[in-house]
């Protein structure tokens, strides 16, 4: 059920956005015992829909996004992003009473998110059935590199990890040099949004009467879930996907060519029905009756000659009259940008893909506006990512605790 005592990060009731609704996880509560990327970042998910974070940190580090620059329980950019609207409570859950005071913590929640491994859950006595225990209506969001089952349950994973073990590594890259990793941490945030889709169907089906339950999201799960359809047409080919760099060797042509101001610029032709525009458009209307390029497999086939046209009439340009100009003609293209281009865009600038903000501590900071957009009630930052165990005391005290119980705890190192 829907908690209606929650307070907000500021103790009250957000102040109303213009063109706000209503708040559509208002009421809901979700403790946050996780670190690192993507079970946290399932609860920001949460809390940006209005759900209240109560984000559970090891006194004097944090968690991962607050301290990998500083190596200090400080505040960086990414923690600002990644911790917004949660507060924070510092608990030592490697002590009997930080694990005490944890699940009692959860029995005042209506979703619980955690990533410990399972052994160290056991040994924690905060498995999923611990944290349930005391409330058959609690939602636990596990998030584990290889789930709570199976022989690989007791093995730790990363972002790096899951995509090598999922078979995204083994594809990424030139076919003559190692497999390369994303440069994004995208199997994190995938399982970020994985998770937080979870809770939502979790709490629809407590709506409906079936109680609480446990999400068992393994992250290399989340990682072969996006490895399009690679095992199945294996199994009926014989045919193993391989590294091919940035073409698909069965869709030309869609790679990248560099312009004449040194930028690369991203394009997709690779179909019957874009093919012909960019020929039109790059002024070789005759590519389309060429024996070599009439039909798909004669473009598969010499793909090698048709890029090093396409090539050649980009390479002459800028690469923002050629993305103009074939963007205008009705096919897909962009520079590759980096984070500096992003910010600088006009496109996301009008969507308010990014939200400004003032912080005292790292200045004006840009952040990720909440994803997705919803038009009645859409997600807002109340706050950035808190100072290290800023809701400690206010959060605890509604367990009951009171001042002098607290700096008990505090002097026990265990707050």
């Amino acid at each position: 059920m829907a908690r209606d005592d929650v307070t907000m990060c500021d103790g009250e009731d957000p102040p109303v956005q213009p063109g706000d609704g209503p708040v559509p996880l208002r009421g809901i509560r979700v403790l946050d015992l996780s670190t690192f990327l993507a079970a946290p970042v399932a609860a920001t998910l949460l809390g940006e829909f209005g759900a209240e974070v109560v984000k559970v940190e090891q006194p004097g580090s944090g968690d991962f996004p607050r301290w990998h620059a500083t190596g200090t329980g400080g505040r960086t950019g990414q923690w600002a992003q990644e911790g917004r609207n949660k507060l924070s409570v510092t608990l030592d859950l490697r002590t009997p009473a930080g694990q005490r005071l944890a699940r009692r913590l959860a029995a005042d929640a209506d979703v619980v998110v955690t990533n410990l491994r399972p052994d160290t859950a056991e040994r924690w006595h905060l498995t999923p059935s611990d944290l349930r225990e005391a409330d058959p209506e609690l939602i636990v969001l596990s998030v584990t590199g290889y789930g709570l089952t199976g022989p690989y349950r007791s093995r730790g994973a990363f972002d790096r990890i899951a995509s090598a073990f999922a078979g995204h590594t083994f594809v990424s890259g030139y076919p003559d040099a190692p497999p390369v990793r994303s440069g994004f941490a995208t199997i994190d945030y995938l399982a970020a949004y994985a998770g937080a889709f979870g809770v939502l169907a979790a709490l629809r089906a407590r709506d409906a009467g079936h109680g609480g339950q446990v999400i068992d999201l393994a992250l290399s799960e989340v990682a072969l879930r996006a490895s399009e359809a690679a095992p199945a047409e294996f199994r009926t080919t014989g045919v193993l996907r391989q590294r091919v760099g940035n073409r698909n060797p069965n869709v030309v042509p869609a790679s990248e060519a560099t312009a004449a101001d040194g930028r690369d610029v991203a394009y997709h032709a690779g179909s019957a029905a874009l093919f012909p525009r960019l020929a039109t458009v790059i002024d070789r209307p005759d590519l389309v009756d060429d024996p070599r390029f009439a039909s798909h497999r004669g473009r598969v086939e010499h793909q090698d000659a048709l890029y090093a046209i396409i090539g050649g009439w980009v390479a002459v340009r800028p690469s923002t009259e050629v993305v103009e100009t074939l963007n205008a003609a009705g096919v897909p293209a962009s520079r590759i940008n980096n984070s500096a281009d992003v910010l600088d865009d006009p496109h996301l600038a009008a969507r308010g893909a990014f939200e400004m903000h003032d912080d005292p501590e790292l200045g004006s900071l840009p952040v990720v506006a909440p994803v997705p957009h919803l038009t009645g009630t859409p997600g807002w930052t109340r706050t950035l990512g808190p100072e290290l165990g800023s809701s400690t005391d206010r959060v605890l005290s509604r367990l009951g605790l009171g001042p002098a119980e607290l700096e008990q705890l505090r002097d026990d190192g265990v707050i």
